[in-house]
């Protein structure tokens, strides 16, 4: 049997994290080979052997891939130890139901997180920067940042030297201005994206922990400026420190 190095396997799992950031429409070759930095025939390659192990599926009519049945599988015996989402859902449904706003579940996954949960709220005006599968490095969304903010120091302060946002991110990402931010959220408990991905809409955050006490999920809110106003947003960061501490301690409870 041939040895499979570090970096093949590096490959495929940024292939299906590329795969799975466009679900549930489906993605081109193309399309995942510019997102994870790969050249489209080795992407290629990739693709249809993961095809060949159920563990991504192509529409033959477009030729667009999406996440396969193996996966599922994979996903459904692993959900008894990672998955929060059955806790979670009555949660964020009530953040979007009290706040007209949309709310989410958000889980770290090292660098970065992941979006699990989306409730829309009854405000007409929406933000469309999140939705489930959408991958942000910590610190740049609402959730990464309400997660970072709450790491020790140590470990934060090892995430800075080791990770540049503002290349990809711009100037309002990088080290002194994302300390600045971490800063601000300590200080409040919640965290606050003014605009920093898409300019005109916010996010707010609040950290949920893990029965080791480390920030491991969050809860999110996003919505247009106007309703995100100074005013408002006490009573925001409230809701969101208040829900995300009933389930942190939902989660404490033995399963």
């Amino acid at each position: 049997m041939t040895e499979v190095g570090p970096a093949v396997v590096s490959r495929v799992g940024a292939v299906l994290r590329g795969v799975a950031a466009h679900q549930p429409g489906g993605v081109s070759t193309t399309r995942v080979a510019r997102d994870v930095g790969l050249t489209r025939p080795t992407c290629h390659r990739l693709l249809t052997s993961l095809l060949a192990e159920g563990l991504v599926d192509r529409d033959e009519r477009t030729g667009s891939w999406h996440l396969g049945p193996e996966l599922y599988l994979l996903g459904a015996t692993a959900a008894s130890r990672y998955d929060i989402t059955q806790h979670a859902h009555e949660v964020v449904r009530r953040l979007a139901d009290v706040t007209g706003e949309s709310a989410f579940l958000s889980a770290r996954r090292g660098d970065e997180t992941v979006c699990l949960v989306r409730e829309d709220g009854s405000f007409p005006l929406r933000s469309h920067v999140l939705h489930e599968g959408i991958r942000f490095p910590l610190g740049v969304a609402s959730a990464g940042l309400a997660i970072v903010s709450h790491l020790p120091e140590r470990e934060l302060q090892e995430y800075l030297e080791r990770i540049d946002l503002a290349p990809a991110w711009g100037p309002t990402h990088g080290g002194p201005a994302l300390r600045e931010r971490v800063e601000q959220t300590r200080a409040a408990g919640y965290a606050t994206n003014p605009g920093l991905i898409v300019e005109g809409s916010w996010g707010m955050g609040a950290a949920v922990f893990d029965q080791d006490g480390s920030p491991a999920w969050a809860l999110s809110l996003t919505g247009v400026e106007s309703r995100f106003r100074a005013g408002r947003r006490p009573e925001l960061g409230q809701l969101l420190l208040d829900e995300a501490h009933r389930l942190t301690q939902r989660l404490a409870r033995p399963r």
